[in-house]
């Protein structure tokens, strides 16, 4: 068996043209850059969510389940168009939430570090302080801290700034009539990267009319990423946290602060149901 082995490959390489290696060559390198371009953006959820797919399919073809491969083989041959045009909203959700799931973990390009622990708490400490002293003065502001989910192209859409987190600069950012204070401050890896940002309204329609266009960003990006995005109203003074397209308003600094840690010591996926309990308990 083994001799059969080496006499195939000795075969297979005698037939390999230089041609074919530099096809693969060019093949690997599009898919390298398009894959680490994608990695900065939510598209690399929805890469995931395909590939999890294409392996559904395969494995179904593999055990012979017929029915459910000769399904996905026709979607795939004949409904991606159709699919991406009329669904794109409903199809880029569902592939973001694989690309999150456990499932997708294992398709992760780029290893995640762990933070360390206490540079978060401190961090947390930095966004409550700003929060709590910016709702005094009715200072409208809009935080968005990036988990899971790369939002590269709408931090792109600010200034760049790469600023470690502080209370005394995301006040400073959102004092009013200052050049970065209409926006987003967009914060990823105990780093505030951008201000001035732009953020995705909303589509829900049944809202409250007492909610700003800041509550309808804050809930608009929680809905196409995992991010965690707190607001302070400028109207009321009141601060608000918004995720996975739920906002729980009047939260204290304590309230606060448990909802954040919470959401940044815990994957997104694992602590979801218990954020759920825990933001229906504070509204009560």
């Amino acid at each position: 068996m083994v001799s059969a082995a080496i006499e195939y490959v000795i075969r297979y390489l005698q037939v390999l043209r230089i041609t074919d290696i530099i096809d693969v060559l060019i093949v690997t390198i599009i898919v390298y850059l398009l894959l680490n371009w994608l990695n900065e953006t939510r598209g690399m959820q929805l890469i995931k969510g395909i590939a999890i797919l294409f392996v559904v399919v395969a494995v179904s073809n593999l055990i012979g389940l017929t029915a459910l491969n000769y399904i996905l083989s026709g979607i795939f041959q004949f409904g991606v168009i159709a699919i991406v045009v009329i669904f794109q909203p409903e199809l880029r959700s569902i592939l973001e939430q694989m690309g999150r799931s456990k499932v997708g973990k294992l398709l992760d390009i780029a290893a995640n570090t762990a933070n360390n622990d206490n540079l978060i708490n401190k961090n947390v400490d930095e966004i409550v302080t700003a929060a709590v002293n910016m709702a005094a003065t009715k200072t409208g502001a809009l935080m968005v801290i990036e988990r899971e989910t790369r939002m590269g192209e709408i931090a792109k859409t600010g200034t760049f700034l790469d600023a470690d987190i502080s209370s005394a600069l995301l006040e400073n950012i959102f004092v009013p009539n200052t050049p970065l204070h209409d926006g987003a401050v967009m914060i990823r890896s105990n780093k505030i990267i951008a201000a001035g940002c732009f953020l995705p309204l909303t589509s829900n329609a049944n809202l409250s009319r007492e909610l700003g266009t800041r509550h309808r960003a804050a809930l608009g990006v929680s809905e196409v990423s995992d991010a965690v995005v707190v607001v302070v109203s400028e109207e009321t003074g009141k601060i608000s946290i918004a995720v996975g397209g739920s906002l729980t308003r009047n939260l204290s600094a304590e309230t606060l602060k448990r909802a954040l840690t919470k959401a940044l010591f815990t994957p997104a996926e694992e602590d979801h149901i218990s954020k759920l309990k825990f933001w229906k308990a504070v509204s009560k």
